[in-house]
Parts: C-alpha cells; sequence; structure tokens
C-alpha cells in the first residue's frame, strides 16, 4: 500500500511540476505579447485580433489571396503612415510610404532580418542574406569586391551564350499561336547563375527535368507556405504534420549537388595552381573561384561551409528574382508596342544589321531599355515585400515601436504612391530618364531594397535583365496575350503571375538571325 502511495505521490508531484512548467511558459509568452500589446496599441491595425494567434484566421491560405489582401490593407489604410498586424503572438508592422521605410532601413541598428526568415537557415545557413550583426558585416565586406563592376563583365560571355540558346528556342515558337514564355525565360536566368555562380554548366533551358532544378522551386515553395502558417513554426509540429519530410528530402538534394561542385571546383584551382599561371586552366571565372580564394582581415580563408550558405544564397537569389524581372517586363514590352518601337530603335542604333554579342559599351548606350527595367521593377518588383526585426525601442513617424517587433517593407505598394509616381498604374519607362528623377525620394523606389543591407548584386540582375532582353527584341516583336488584369500576381517570396506570361513572336530580322 505504501509502494501505491509512494508511487502515486511521484506521479502527482510530476504532474504538478508539468502543470507549473506549461504555465511559467505560458505566462512568460502572455506577458512578452501583451506588453508589446498595449506599447503598440495606438498604431492602427486591421482588426480582428486574437490572443496568441493575432490576425492568422484571417490571412488567406492560397498565396495569390494573401499578398492580394496585405495590398488591400495598404490602400484602405492609404493615408495612414504604418499599420499593424500580428502573425502568431510576433507583431509585423507594414510600411509603405517612403519616409517610414527610411526610419528602418537608413538605422544601422534595425539590420537584423525578420523572425520569418528562420526558415530559410536550414537552406542557406547563415550567408549574406540571412545573417546578422558581426557577421553580416564581415561577409558582406569580404563579398562587395566579388561583385565589382570590372569582374560583372567578365560574365558578359555567359550571359551572351545563354541568351542565345534562348533565341533558338524561341524561334520555334514564331507563327504557333501565343505560348507561356515564363519557364523559358526562368530557365535561362538558372543556366546563366549556375555558370557564373559556381561555374557549373547544368543545361536547364535543355533539361527542365533535372532534380537540382525542381528542387530549387519546390523548396521556395515549401518555406513560404510554412511562414504564412504560425502552427507550423515550432519544428516537431512541422516535421510530424507539415512538410517536414519533403522539406528534407530537397534540403538533401540542394546541399548535396552544392557541396560536390565547391569540392570538384577546389580541386580543379588546386590542381592548376601548380602552374605558373594559375588561372590559364579555368576558362571561366566564377564566383565560386573568388570565394575559395577570399580571406578576411585575419588572413583566414572562408570554410566550406560559409562558401556553400553563400552560393546557396546566390542560386536562391539570383536566378529567380532576375528571371521574375524579365517576364513582367516582356508583358509589359508587349502590352505597349510603342515602348517596344523605341527599345527596338535603339538597339537599331547601337547594333544596326549585326548580329554581335553585346558587349559593355553597347550597355552603357541601351539607356532606354534601362528605363524600361526600372519601371517594370517599379511596378512589378521581384520581391514584393521582405522584412527587418526592430532591434531596440524607436519612433515612426510618431508611433513607439517596441524592440523585437518586425516591419514588413512593402514595395509593390511604396512604388504605387502618387506622390511620386503620378498614374501609378501606368507604364511609363520615361519617368527614369535623369531630368524625370530629380528630388525623388530616395526610399520611394527600392526593387533591390535600400540602406546598408541593400542587394549587393543590383548590377548583376541589370546587366542580366539588359542583355537577354536587348536579345530577345533583336530578332522578334513580342505581342502580349494577357491583359493587365489577368496576370493575378503571386506575392510569395518572388512576385510570379499565377498562369505564366503568355505572349505571341513575330520574326523582326530574320537574315541576320545567329541559327
Amino acid at each position: 500500500m505504501a509502494v501505491v502511495l509512494g508511487g502515486y505521490t511521484v506521479a502527482l508531484l510530476g504532474v504538478s511540476f508539468f502543470i507549473v512548467v506549461i504555465t511559467y511558459i505560458t505566462y512568460q509568452l502572455l506577458s512578452r505579447h501583451l506588453h508589446k500589446w498595449f506599447q503598440m496599441k495606438p498604431i492602427p491595425e486591421i482588426g480582428g485580433t486574437f490572443p496568441i494567434i493575432g490576425n492568422a484566421l484571417q490571412f488567406k491560405t492560397n498565396a495569390r489571396d494573401f499578398f492580394c489582401q496585405i495590398v488591400d490593407y495598404t490602400r484602405e489604410f492609404q493615408n495612414t503612415p504604418l499599420l499593424k498586424i500580428w502573425i502568431g503572438p510576433i507583431p509585423f508592422l507594414i510600411l509603405f510610404h517612403a519616409e517610414t521605410i527610411e526610419t528602418v532601413l537608413n538605422n544601422p541598428v534595425h539590420m537584423d532580418k525578420a523572425y520569418a526568415y528562420k526558415f530559410l537557415h536550414p537552406w542557406l545557413g547563415t550567408g549574406l542574406l540571412t545573417s546578422t550583426g558581426l557577421k553580416w558585416r564581415q561577409r558582406r565586406k569580404m563579398l562587395t569586391p566579388t561583385f565589382h563592376f570590372s569582374i560583372l563583365t567578365e560574365f558578359l560571355e555567359v550571359m551572351n551564350e545563354q541568351a542565345e540558346v534562348l533565341v533558338e528556342k524561341l524561334e520555334k515558337e514564331v507563327g504557333k499561336g501565343p505560348f507561356n514564355c515564363f519557364n523559358h525565360i526562368t530557365l535561362c536566368a538558372l543556366d546563366i547563375i549556375c555558370e557564373t555562380a559556381m561555374g557549373k554548366k547544368i543545361y536547364a533551358q535543355s533539361n527542365y527535368d533535372s532534380e537540382y532544378v525542381q528542387s530549387v522551386y519546390k523548396m521556395s515553395e515549401i518555406i513560404i507556405r510554412r511562414q504564412r502558417m504560425p502552427w507550423f513554426w515550432p519544428d516537431f509540429i512541422y516535421n510530424y504534420f507539415g512538410d517536414g519530410w519533403e522539406h528534407n528530402k530537397r534540403l538533401k538534394i540542394l546541399h548535396s549537388f552544392t557541396s560536390n561542385v565547391i569540392y570538384e571546383r577546389a580541386e580543379y584551382i588546386s590542381y592548376n595552381e601548380s602552374d605558373s599561371e594559375s588561372d590559364q586552366g579555368i576558362r571561366r571565372r566564377a564566383f565560386l573561384d573568388m570565394l575559395l580564394k577570399t580571406t578576411d582581415e585575419d588572413g583566414n580563408k572562408l570554410s566550406h561551409q560559409d562558401i556553400q550558405e553563400e552560393v546557396d544564397t546566390f542560386m536562391f537569389r539570383g536566378h529567380d528574382t532576375t528571371a521574375a524581372a524579365m517576364n513582367w517586363a516582356i508583358h509589359l514590352l508587349g502590352s505597349h508596342p510603342e515602348v517596344q518601337r523605341k527599345v527596338q530603335q535603339e538597339l537599331q542604333e547601337v547594333f544596326g544589321a549585326s548580329d554581335r554579342p553585346i558587349n559593355t559599351e553597347d550597355l552603357k548606350k541601351l539607356k532606354y531599355l534601362e528605363c524600361v527595367v526600372k519601371e517594370s521593377l517599379r511596378l512589378f518588383p521581384s520581391v514584393p515585400f521582405f522584412a527587418r526585426s526592430i532591434c531596440e525601442d524607436c519612433h515612426i513617424n510618431g508611433f513607439k515601436v517596441p524592440k523585437g517587433a518586425n516591419a514588413i517593407i512593402l514595395p509593390y505598394a511604396l512604388h504605387r504612391d502618387p506622390r511620386y509616381f503620378p498614374e501609378p498604374e501606368e507604364f511609363r519607362p520615361e519617368r527614369f530618364l535623369p531630368e524625370n528623377s530629380v528630388g525623388r525620394h530616395p526610399y520611394a523606389y527600392i526593387p533591390f531594397s535600400a540602406g546598408l543591407r541593400n542587394c549587393i548584386g543590383q548590377r548583376f540582375a541589370i546587366m542580366e535583365e539588359k542583355v537577354v532582353l536587348a536579345s530577345i527584341l533583336r530578332y522578334f516583336n513580342i505581342e502580349a496575350c494577357q491583359k493587365r488584369d489577368e496576370l493575378r500576381p503571386l506575392g510569395e517570396l518572388i512576385l510570379r503571375p499565377e498562369k505564366g506570361i503568355w505572349i505571341k513572336l513575330e520574326r523582326r530580322k530574320p537574315q541576320t538571325a545567329p541559327y
């Protein structure tokens, strides 16, 4: 009897201890939650907020519908300097005015990425996109020289070659009626980033079924889905009830591919360094080659893990964003024949009847085409929103914002501010001519973010877009087959059209085509 009672007492103590622990954790969460809630109460919010889960139940699970919700909120609260929502117990401020965005992006204190970026860590580690604090500062300093313009020009050969492959594929679509060009453009961008970032040809334009290619796209879908659903944020719930198994499967494929490429490239470089002219053994330089030789202030080289973080980041951010931008630009050019004719006139002045590759001097002369690229990014920024963590108590437009809150910056809404872009839904490349840009707020247009954490690869992206778009327009006339309201943008990690970009092509100069 004593043994039974003793066992009962131990069990009761165990249950009591468990209840105390859960109560303490709940109290801590609630106290922090309530503390922030009271501090941020004066900030306008969308309403319908519940304890712990916040506004999560109000949000649509479909990516497009969710994005449209957020954009609709910015229209509803257009004259409100900032807007508050809760995703789970975490407060987010939605910023879509240049003045409030500058407060965050121009302050070196608020450099950390928001909580939702932690779901990128299994894939990208803490590379340049996701790292914070000292590591980010050191890594940015180390990597900046690899994006110098003189080095970027070495990648023009790759861009021209892959653009030529794309032109040959598009030639087969001439005269066949409407087709979806989205994958054609995206696979071209993927081939470009693979060869320039890793020195590895994957022939994505002819081998779309590649396991690596499929995993890049699948992983992006998995991550954005988890970011919208706070009940899947705890790892153990995600692994048992969410996409944990598929996530880990794709992660293994991605990491195995890049790890093997890094190892092979390092061996190849090491072998060729025995030659007095060490770089002659490598036909072309890649970002990876420079990463393998990069050292910090103390002369230490990056580790294999460090390099893999950056290579995976280049692959993730270096092709999808540029591909999306080019696709949106193609739709806009196909919808505005008068703009297309101006671009082709500029191309005629630069190239005449020649079919030669594009060089750096040509790129400098293609000023109107660059305006087209910029205006396309205004209407359809490749990254429709991004987030920062507020790292210390601050005031934004007179409202107190506590440390630990998150700020969602929404370029898609920001770029439609009529104060800086009159008739914002109109496609007008002339907005970006130098004389028309004078006096515009520096944070009114941020397709590559802004401030200290602006995109390190923006010059690479603009160069690639100009090369590929120029290559297409030298040989084809484009006719868009969708109206603007039929595009139905999906606001995921990248802004995509829900059903692709449908166009018709007409051959311009068959006698000078390179096939």
